[in-house]
């Protein structure tokens, strides 16, 4: 196959790329372009050529700014939506435009809020709150190439959890410290997948017939309080303290409204497609993601 990517360089890009060894593979990038298979965008100043996409049988898309990038004052809150619904707005329209058959975006767990102990699925509405009505406009701005008849694949990320993943990268150094612990009440849920099913799911995605939301979370939701037992175990240390909000987000920063809050997330849409998995667990999943000692 022959794929376009936006968002290669990133945590999940990159690893894509690997998994994709073996395809014909064109990168979207934004600096000088200095290997052969790269072309330069610049999503803000004007559209993407339909004839890059002449060809094409995919395009997939994973770019936008770290959630946990910086703190979320008001101008980065327009940075993480702007950085995520301009691209994603520029590639649906040079796809349905060059009649590209897929495209593959990338969205988020944030998609669904706080729920509590409710289960949600792929059929669940979006949140009211910052990040739901974030996910909302970024998938929104998928419609051209849906409209067009393209097979659009929306991925409602949670976090993944492999080397050099940018929560347990801040999570573990407080554990071998002694210092880890639930969350709060420890109750919310904490949607999870390793990276290596992460990729397999989106290399599925791309070669296969799915359409629509999927959400890209392991089989079995854990709460925080399971979570931190989980992690304290793959590295060899309790985690009996709870930690308070305050703290977390001195730990986490901006990633804390995602520890502290959570959905029970179902994979309707992994499951109904037959997709095994590799970890089952969210043990395996960080034990496989943390060098051993």
């Amino acid at each position: 196959m022959r794929i376009v990517i936006a968002g290669s360089s990133g945590y999940l890009g990159t690893a894509l790329m690997d998994a994709l060894d073996g395809h014909d593979i064109v990168r979207l990038v934004r600096h000088r372009p200095d290997e052969e298979n790269e072309i330069q965008w610049d999503p803000y100043k004007e559209g993407l050529d339909p004839q890059i996409l002449d060809g094409v049988d995919a395009v997939v898309n994973l770019g936008g700014a770290s959630i946990a990038g910086r703190r979320w004052n008001a101008a980065y809150k327009r940075q993480l939506l702007s950085s995520r619904v301009v691209p994603t707005g520029v590639i649906a329209t040079a796809v349905a435009e060059a009649k590209v058959p897929v495209l593959v975006n990338a969205s988020a767990a944030g998609w669904y809020g706080d729920r509590a102990e409710v289960e949600v699925d792929e059929s669940t509405p979006a949140a009211a709150d910052f990040l739901g009505r974030l996910c909302l406009k970024w998938e929104q701005a998928t419609a051209p190439a849906e409209e067009a008849g393209a097979r659009v694949v929306k991925l409602r990320t949670g976090h993944v959890l492999g080397p050099g993943s940018v929560l347990l990268d801040k999570l573990v150094p407080a554990w071998k410290c002694f210092l880890g612990g639930r969350f709060g009440s420890g109750r919310q849920y904490v949607p999870w997948i390793s990276l290596r099913d992460w990729t397999g799911a989106a290399v599925a995605a791309i070669e296969g017939d799915a359409s629509g939301p999927v959400n890209m979370v392991g089989p079995n939701p854990v709460t925080n309080r399971e979570f931190a037992k989980a992690l304290g175990a793959a590295v060899h240390r309790p985690a009996p303290w709870p930690i308070p909000g305050w703290a977390v987000k001195i730990v986490a920063g901006e990633a804390a409204v995602e520890l502290l809050r959570g959905a029970k997330i179902r994979n309707g849409a992994l499951r109904a497609s037959g997709y095994e998995y590799r970890d089952e667990t969210v043990f395996e999943a960080i034990r496989t993601a943390i060098p051993p000692r």
